[in-house]
Parts: C-alpha cells; sequence; structure tokens
C-alpha cells in the first residue's frame, strides 16, 4: 500500500523542501487564504491568516496543527465538494514547484511510481493511506500514480446534506471528521478496506502504526521506510521535521521488521 511519495515540506525556519500531499494542501490553502482576504480584509489580522499573508512560516508552524485546521475549515468550508474539486484541479493544473520547475502534480518519485505500478501488474490492488485531505488528493491521484479515487484514503472534514431546487449537493463543514495520521491510518484501513495490507510503505512516524499493523499479518509482509538522506537531488530530513518527524521509525525499523530505503544509496532516479 505505497502512499504518495513526499512531493513539499517545510524545515523548522520556513524553507520550503521538496512536497508530499499533505503540504501541497497547504500551499493550496495559502492561496486561497489570499484570494479570501481579498473580500475580508480583517484576515490580515488574525492568526494563523496573518502568519500565512506575511509568509511568516516561522509563526505558521509554530502554532501547531490545530492552526493548520483553521485554514483548511476557512479556506474549503461552505462549498460543495465537486466546487471543491473543481478548485483544486485548477491550482495543480498551474501551480509548480519553485525549485524543481515542474508541475506540483508532477513532482513524483519515479521508484514509487514503477512500485505500484508492479504491483498492479502482479495482481495487487494499491491505494493511498495519507494525513492529507482525501477530496484534494483525488484530484490527481488517478493521474499521478494510477490510482483511483475511491482508493485514496486521507484526512477529511464533515458534509453536510444539501437539498436545493431539486438537486442534492454535499457541502464541506468547518468541522474535522478525520485526521488519517498515525493509528488512525490503521483505522482507516480497517474501516475503508477491510484487509490488512501485505505491503506498507511510509516515510514518517505518522506511517509507523500502518506500517507495524502490515507487519502483524500472518505470511509474508513487508514495509517499508523511505528515508529523505539525499541533499543534492531532493532534501535531507528526518527527525527536525515539525510536522511529521522520522525518528522513532527510523531507531526501531529493525526491531520492527520495517526495511529502511535510502533515497540517495537505493535509488538512481528521483524523480
Amino acid at each position: 500500500m505505497p502512499p504518495a511519495g513526499r512531493i513539499a515540506t517545510f524545515d523548522n525556519d520556513g524553507t520550503l523542501w521538496c512536497e508530499q500531499p499533505l503540504q501541497i494542501q497547504f500551499l493550496f490553502a495559502f492561496d486561497r487564504v489570499r484570494q479570501l482576504s481579498s473580500n475580508d480584509p480583517t484576515m490580515s489580522e488574525r492568526q494563523p491568516f496573518k502568519a500565512v499573508l506575511e509568509h511568516d512560516y516561522v509563526t505558521l508552524f509554530g502554532l501547531g496543527k490545530q492552526a493548520l485546521f483553521e485554514l483548511a475549515f476557512a479556506t474549503h468550508a461552505g462549498i460543495t465538494d465537486e466546487e471543491f474539486e473543481k478548485a483544486a484541479s485548477g491550482w495543480l493544473a498551474t501551480a509548480k514547484h519553485p525549485r524543481f520547475g515542474r508541475l506540483f502534480k508532477e513532482c513524483t518519485y519515479r521508484p514509487q511510481v514503477e512500485l505500484l505500478a508492479y504491483l498492479r501488474e502482479n495482481g495487487f490492488k494499491t491505494y493511498i493511506v495519507s494525513a492529507g485531505g482525501v477530496d484534494f488528493m483525488r484530484a490527481f491521484a488517478e493521474e499521478a500514480y494510477g490510482i483511483p479515487r475511491e482508493q485514496v484514503i486521507g484526512s477529511s472534514v464533515k458534509l453536510r446534506y444539501d437539498l436545493r431546487d431539486n438537486r442534492v449537493s454535499l457541502v464541506k463543514l468547518p468541522e474535522l471528521n478525520s485526521y488519517g495520521d498515525r493509528e488512525v491510518k490503521a483505522l482507516n484501513i480497517g474501516l475503508h478496506i477491510g484487509r490488512r495490507p501485505l505491503l506498507a510503505f511510509g516515510n514518517s512516524d505518522g506511517d509507523l502504526a500502518m506500517m507495524r499493523y502490515t507487519k502483524s499479518g500472518s505470511g509474508p509482509r513487508l514495509a517499508l521506510l523511505l528515508h529523505h538522506d539525499d541533499a543534492a537531488r531532493e532534501a535531507a530530513y528526518d527527525r527536525e521535521f515539525r510536522l511529521s518527524p522520522l525518528s522513532e521509525a527510523l531507531d526501531k525499523s529493525q526491531d520492527y521488521g520495517i526495511t529502511v530505503v535510502s533515497m540517495k544509496r537505493d535509488w538512481n532516479v528521483v524523480f
């Protein structure tokens, strides 16, 4: 069950590294905040919006995950799931990574895409299980990874059933439904898939519960852990990444039966 690769992360001083769906979604939300602030000037006086508008990422990430949830609620709530996908798809069609000069949705890792294709060719069903917003990932998962939208599992907000003019819509609410990180990833797999994975691929402590759940099954199982240690071709980070650090999984990988994959050592090509 290889996840979407870390395609953008921020280090402790707010510098953009490379990306993963959760962080790409933050960038999308940042742009939405700038759009919304043109109609509501008071946003520039309130956190976490003030930090976004001032590009003060040190303050922003210092406010914690709740502040990031508030960003998602403010920028996504009140619109239908279809309107959200249209907005996300439009943004992804033009938004480019400042370092690599390619569209964010094209900043995928070739080894992971090749692994997904190999698994499907040999009878496996592949899923994305992420802390990223499920609706945002569904806007590009099939194009980027060959994974259909119904096989994408992630964080979500609550929805409201809305009937107007004899037409039903699902409207996003400013309330968290599920944050698909750590133990919740394993719970979501049980809830939405109903099968224990044979293979799981993660890259942070947020994936550890999913990898241990995979390895706890009977018969042959494989858990792979990607270590971002290639500063030249991508980035080098693990413990210091605030939002999703890699510490316990790296230190105890041998005890847990997890195979560490070094980007620098094991990958001939990254993108």
